[in-house]
């Protein structure tokens, strides 16, 4: 789904996000632009770049509408480091618990696989070549020039030499055909150096333990040890290291900080529960808003140390959401508000937008049942009719008891089909064709119809 972000006009980049996400037009019409803007800058003169600092989005709406879901398709779609957050995580520097930094040093994280990723799927093939040599070594041990000759059925003399390396070419063409993938081989892999440490006495934060973790895992010779796997699985294990050696972690690292400052996006979901009207007391209130200050430096921009180096975070796109049931976007405090310029509010799913999200988005509920169902030799497929009677009873549901957006399909959906999903394979078998229609779907939900008592279908 990734593309390059040139490539990718406000437009597009909302038809890709409509592929997975159904209404919210707003939204995805700002993240578009934001998104946009990065490319914006990256070209711009190289005097202006500096100046000019992303819009951030707060995007306001109750639960299930699809607040994290285009943050995240956004930087997949973009290729971008990517880091979701609570923010109710978050506790006062002084207090027990994570701060705020360490949202940053996950995007860094995010960032160094992305990169990692791309650099080995460029050097696979020169990896998978030094992979196909250890495993035919386990096979067939390559031999030294020995002065024997051996002679074949044609009296034609060999050397043990010779011997041996036709031995080997044959199961090298037998090893790419894939003919021996379940032989078992024994083969030496790196082992992990990294100990787990606890520590007695004062607490230490997030950093202080990473860096001590890596230094002693440094410090620790390079240990191997011998595992007996398939053909199949051992090429699995050695690619990953034999493509860590060809790639160059140093420059990994910088791309990955270059890549995180110009490109990261960071999703700050729960922002609501940080925020409370301001009546100048005491109690849970004061740690909150010490959160908010906490969180104030690194949404304005500040440089923060990770085990990868310094990251500035001026140019990261803060997207934070919350559904302020209770609270108001007003009582966030003045300084951080003024950070997130962007106002979304997502709308509320309708009766008609739960229809569309059971038959449109490419990931569709009904369309994971069906791969489910496929999976077993059985066809699964859903009436019109059964889809808008599934849709109108998940609307109902949420308007009588909780809403809860989108999620609600999923408790529907899975009442609906958990007899069906227990009865396979043992009583309907392979080739079956379920076809799900409207008074299958009354039949099944005649219960949660009925009775309005619906604790056990609440989230």
């Amino acid at each position: 789904m990734s593309q390059n972000l040139d490539s990718l006009t406000p437009k597009q980049i909302v038809e890709e996000l409509d592929k997975h996400i159904i209404g919210q037009k707003d939204a995805k019409k700002n993240v578009a632009i934001a998104l946009r803007n990065r490319w914006r800058r990256m070209n711009a003169p190289e005097e202006m770049r500096s100046e000019i600092t992303p819009n951030n989005i707060l995007m306001i709406g109750s639960t299930g509408v699809g607040k994290t879901e285009i943050a995240r398709r956004l930087a997949k779609l973009a290729d971008a480091p990517f880091t979701k957050v609570e923010a109710s995580k978050f506790t006062e520097i002084g207090y027990v618990g994570r701060d705020v930094e360490s949202m940053v040093r996950d995007l860094v994280e995010s960032s160094v696989h992305l990169v990692q990723s791309a650099k080995k799927e460029e050097v696979k093939e020169r990896a998978l070549q030094a992979v196909e040599e250890i495993i035919l070594e386990a096979l067939i041990p390559a031999m030294g020039k020995t002065g024997k000759k051996k002679k074949n059925a044609d009296a034609t003399p060999e050397t043990d030499e010779e011997l041996n390396h036709k031995t080997r070419e044959l199961f090298r063409e037998k090893l790419r055909r894939g003919e021996i993938e379940n032989k078992k081989i024994e083969i030496d892999v790196a082992s992990s150096n990294s100990p787990s440490i606890g520590m007695v006495g004062g607490p230490i934060d997030e950093m202080s333990m990473m860096n001590i973790q890596e230094m002693i895992g440094g410090m620790l010779p390079k240990r191997q040890k011998k595992r007996k796997l398939t053909i199949a699985e051992a090429r699995k294990a050695l690619l990953d290291e034999e493509s860590s050696k060809l790639i160059d972690m140093d420059e990994v690292k910088e791309e990955a900080i270059r890549k995180a400052e110009n490109l990261g996006i960071i999703f700050i979901d729960e922002i609501d529960k940080i925020a409370s009207p301001r009546s100048g007391g005491s109690g849970p209130d004061v740690s909150r808003e010490g959160v908010q200050r906490d969180l104030l430096p690194i949404v304005e921009g500040s440089t923060v140390n990770t085990k990868y180096g310094v990251i500035n975070t001026d140019h990261v796109l803060f997207i934070a959401a919350g559904a302020f049931h209770v609270s108001k976007p007003s009582d966030l405090i003045p300084e951080l508000q003024g950070r997130f310029p962007i106002r979304v509010e997502l709308q509320t799913l309708k009766e008609e937008d739960f229809y569309r999200i059971l038959k449109e988005p490419r990931g569709a509920l009904t369309k994971q049942y069906q791969a489910m169902m496929a999976a077993e030799g059985v066809e699964l497929s859903f009436d019109d009719e059964a889809l808008l009677e599934i849709a109108k009873i998940a609307f109902e549901v949420n308007a009588e008891v909780e809403n809860i957006g989108a999620r609600r399909l999923q408790t529907v959906v899975s009442l609906l089909l958990n007899d069906l999903m227990f009865d396979v394979p043992d009583i309907i078998g392979a080739n079956a064709h379920i076809i799900v229609n409207k008074e299958m779907v009354k039949d099944k939900l005649a219960g949660l119809v009925k009775n309005r008592d619906l604790s056990q279908f609440i989230l």
